[in-house]
């Protein structure tokens, strides 16, 4: 029931009309909370447990809920949060994944791997730079970061921990190869969703999908190439040991990739991956047990007692996310907060219209600065952000007469660049964590394709190098 109350004008009017918030800006104070605690937690005492930050991220909703003109609207936004498809596709992907990723892991693919690197001579430099090309190749493939993420944690982390790899730099390696992937894919979210919201100004149509892939290649294949060059000068001096290793290493376990190829086929075939997650799983589950790789009790135990005595990869694997998940759902809450305040519109509208932005030079440079602010906003989901701030930058781009192709790589490159890096609030390195249980910070560090394509893309604003009027 909707309560009524009366206005300086005795006005009767509903609560739900009343804005979140007096100030506009203070949509932003969870987040801001949220940063400072991260910062405490990680550099005073010295924790990145993600049951300890998703905390953090609730008590920093609960204090900004208090301040609410319209409390009802307030939680009501962070419900919506919590509850929209990417918030819940990332939650249930997590638990999914885990036990895919579980499974791999008791599998010993990792072993057969081992045997690969070793029969080939992989340094830690060969396998690095081949981890980086070879998830590239998939990413650009299957056109999602998120599932070729969840692909290639089991079955190159593992493997390249064994023998020595540095886990950061690996992991880094991993999510870079995805970002590549998801920027440049034709059929990515990302490259779908910068060309349809571009206009074309004299036939009113979106841009074309293969115009724009065929423009931006040039910016992903400099940075990606000037990406494999620093993971070479990074890890020429660390010495991989395989004699351990080699011990349990045996080709055998190879015939795990199977369930993988089926998750990357099926991936790319439904472009469904809770479909193509859920058929490897259970083709790896019969796939493992026929072979005699791993036993019944491997996929789940209990000793029969009461109390919490489950084992095997299904139960471990949704345990070892759930830190992670619960994370995503406070996150998202966040979210919901600063998109119902409608705070990213109304800044990104002002600065478009601001006098900075009346050159092309300008425009672009603000689009950089907007989109990565944006990216951070959203927790590094750089879909929303490309569909939140496009058409904004769709209008200011037709009044500057800019191609709609060098818009769209402009939104969809920046919106892969710095904001999916921050530890404290992106996805990638959330996620990245969980599956390599190593720090963010560490793993946020060693995201060196983003930076590097930053780099290349500002470059490309300063010069004007690929920039082109419509007409």
């Amino acid at each position: 029931m909707v309560s009524l109350t009366l206005n300086k004008t005795n006005e009767i009017v509903e609560d739900n009309d009343l804005p979140i918030f007096k100030n506009q800006l203070i949509a932003l104070l969870p987040l801001a909370l949220f940063f400072l605690s991260c910062m405490v937690l990680f550099t005073h005492y010295m924790t990145y447990d993600m049951h300890v930050l998703a905390g953090a991220a609730f008590l920093g909703l609960m204090i900004t809920g208090l301040l609410a003109t319209n409390k009802e609207k307030y939680w009501e936004a962070v419900l919506k949060g919590i509850a929209s498809k990417e918030s819940v596709t990332i939650f249930l992907l997590l638990l999914l994944i885990g036990m895919f990723s579980q499974m791999i892991k008791v599998s010993g693919l990792s072993n057969g791997l081992i045997w690969f690197a070793q029969s080939f001579h992989f340094s830690a430099v060969g396998f690095i730079a081949f981890t980086f090309v070879a998830v590239c190749i998939v990413a650009t493939s299957t056109g999602s970061s998120i599932g070729t993420m969840f692909a290639a944690f089991p079955v190159f982390f593992h493997t390249g921990s064994a023998i020595g790899v540095d886990g950061a730099m690996l992991a880094g390696a991993i999510v870079s190869g995805c970002i590549f992937g998801d920027n440049l894919a034709p059929i990515s979210d990302t490259t779908i969703a910068s060309a349809s919201t571009q206009v074309m100004q004299r036939s009113g149509k979106s841009s074309d999908i293969g115009g724009v892939v065929r423009s931006r290649f040039k910016y992903s294949i400099i940075a990606a190439v000037i990406t494999v060059g620093i993971y070479l000068l990074i890890a020429a001096h660390h010495a991989l040991d395989y004699s351990k290793a080699i011990e349990h290493a045996s080709a055998f376990n190879l015939l795990m990739l199977l369930p993988v190829l089926v998750l990357l086929v099926i991936s790319k075939l439904t472009n469904n991956i809770f479909i193509a997650t859920s058929l490897a799983l259970a083709f790896g589950i019969v796939l493992g047990l026929i072979s005699g790789i791993f036993d019944i009790n491997q996929v789940f135990h209990s000793d029969g007692t009461l109390g919490n005595h489950a084992t095997g990869f299904l139960a471990d694997g949704i345990q070892s996310m759930m830190g992670t998940a619960v994370l995503v759902v406070s996150i998202f809450g966040i979210m919901g907060i600063i998109r119902s305040a409608k705070v990213v519109e109304s800044l990104t509208d002002r600065l478009m219209r601001s006098s900075f932005c009346q050159t092309q030079r300008g425009f672009e440079i603000v689009c950089a600065v907007v989109v990565n602010i944006v990216t951070i906003l959203f927790g590094g989901v750089t879909s929303a952000t490309i569909l939140t701030v496009g058409p904004i930058i769709n209008e200011a781009g037709q009044r500057l007469n800019i191609h709609p192709y060098r818009r769209a790589n402009m939104l969809d490159g920046f919106a892969n660049t710095l904001g999916v890096v921050i530890p404290f609030f992106s996805v990638f390195v959330f996620i990245s964590s969980a599956l390599s249980s190593v720090s963010p910070n560490a793993v946020a560090g060693a995201f060196i394709y983003p930076i590097v394509l930053f780099v290349v893309l500002l470059l490309s604003v300063l010069t004007g190098f690929g920039r082109k009027p419509e007409f």
